[in-house]
């Protein structure tokens, strides 16, 4: 029986994907993927790494957020909340 992780870290491996879409595939909720992403990015193995397209303002196209890893609620520069959730993906 793979861990929760473990299955996280193969379905990166498959392609990329959201947090929402990982928790909709594994049946999480959204903010525990983000904490399992960051234990991941931690634990690949070999020569694999954890990759994120971090999260974009869909308003203005700030992508420069401190932790890429987690979804912001709002742009630092122009204030809105319609944000593009961050991609990952194990290659």
């Amino acid at each position: 029986m793979e861990t929760t992780r473990q299955r996280i870290a193969d379905t990166l491996r498959e392609g990329p994907a959201t947090a929402s879409d990982l928790g909709a595939a594994l049946s999480l909720p959204t903010p525990v993927v983000y904490d399992h992403v960051e234990h991941v990015s931690r634990s690949v193995d070999g020569d694999a790494e954890l990759l994120v397209a971090p999260p974009e303002c869909r308003d203005c196209g700030f992508d420069g957020f401190d932790d890429p890893i987690n979804e912001p609620s709002r742009c630092p520069e122009c204030k809105s909340e319609r944000i593009e959730e961050p991609a990952f993906v194990i290659r």
